[in-house]
């Protein structure tokens, strides 16, 4: 009968792949009882429980299952680790995303509030302008062209409203020499 339940099971455990042997012993246990009753049934004994107690593989069995053991740790621990780096770069490169993000709508923050305080400034002084005399913007235009006249260009663009400005300034002048009782 031993020697019947040593190659029955043999057998069984030939059909199982290596890894599921020690995990499916249940299963082994029920295939077993339903062999060995099938080969017993005859001597009429009925086989109604079979279960293993320890299952030994032969020692090179053990190594080449320790070897594949420590293979599929280090296979899983490798897996993890690119895992883990993938999931760092992918956070340094949406840190990196945020980062230009935020940069860029500062500067487009920054260039509006230039332009706003520009816009601001150029009505300032349009208002301040409004308000001027024709007698200050005349000496205004007179005090740019002395520095016009000051530099060492040889070509000088002037404006056509500068006949405009001399007529305030001729009429300034007249004014100013009949009150010192001279006539022009």
């Amino acid at each position: 009968m031993q020697g019947i339940g040593t190659t029955t099971l043999r057998a069984v455990i030939g059909d199982i792949l290596l890894d599921d042997v020690l995990a499916k012993r249940e299963q082994i246990n029920e295939v077993l009882r339903v062999k060995l009753d099938d080969v017993t049934q005859r001597w009429g004994v009925k086989v109604t429980t079979v279960e293993i107690r320890e299952i030994t593989p032969p020692r090179d069995v053990q190594e080449a299952m320790n070897r594949q053991l420590s293979a599929e740790r280090n296979r899983r621990a490798a897996i993890l680790e690119a895992e883990g780096k993938k999931q760092s770069q992918i956070l340094v490169a949406e840190g990196s995303k945020q980062s230009a993000i935020l940069e860029a709508e500062g500067a487009r923050q920054a260039a509006i509030l230039r332009a706003e305080g520009f816009s601001l400034a150029l009505d300032k002084i349009n208002e301040a302008a409004g308000h001027a005399d024709v007698r200050t913007m005349t000496l205004q235009y007179l005090d740019a062209l002395r520095q016009l006249g000051s530099s060492p260009a040889t070509k000088f663009v002037i404006p056509t409203e500068f006949t405009t400005l001399l007529s305030p300034l001729v009429g300034m002048t007249r004014g100013a020499s009949e009150g010192d009782g001279r006539k022009g």
